[in-house]
């Protein structure tokens, strides 16, 4: 059976089975200081198994995303808002995303380099929790 189930704060429907248009137009969502609000009481939860492999790869924890997330909503760039499953048949939230580029050392190169973020993030119902959908570098 397939769920259909929003754990989000965003009051909408998700899309019905099949429709692969996941788009929410309108974003973003959730205002920043709602979700650095929910962030400042360390309310971070890596909801979908990607997120948690990804973090991992980064060398991050829960707070290490929250840190990025800040900075994405104080310096990135909103890019879009849309509908995210948790996994197949579970749960659904709807998400904003936000593209944060900061310079980091390198390394293999010995310097600098900017590293692209893309973080993909909901607030859950009670507003108190964000639901960490992804956190990945682009390439």
């Amino acid at each position: 059976m397939v769920s259909r189930a929003n754990v989000s704060r965003y009051a909408g429907a998700p899309p019905e089975h099949g429709n692969h248009d996941r788009t929410i137009a309108g974003g973003p969502l959730y205002p920043a200081s709602d979700v650095l609000a929910a962030l400042q009481d360390k309310g971070l939860v890596l909801w979908t198994q990607r997120s948690i492999r990804k973090a991992q790869e980064l060398g991050l924890d829960a707070d290490g995303v929250a840190d990025l997330l800040r900075s994405a909503l104080q310096q990135g760039r909103y890019k879009n808002s849309e509908w995210c499953q948790q996994k197949p048949d579970g749960p659904w939230a709807a998400s904003d995303v936000y593209l944060l580029t900061r310079h980091e050392w390198n390394d293999r190169a010995f310097r600098e380099l900017p590293a692209h973020y893309y973080l993909k993030f909901a607030l859950a119902k009670s507003g108190r929790l964000v639901l960490t959908v992804s956190c990945h570098v682009q390439t």
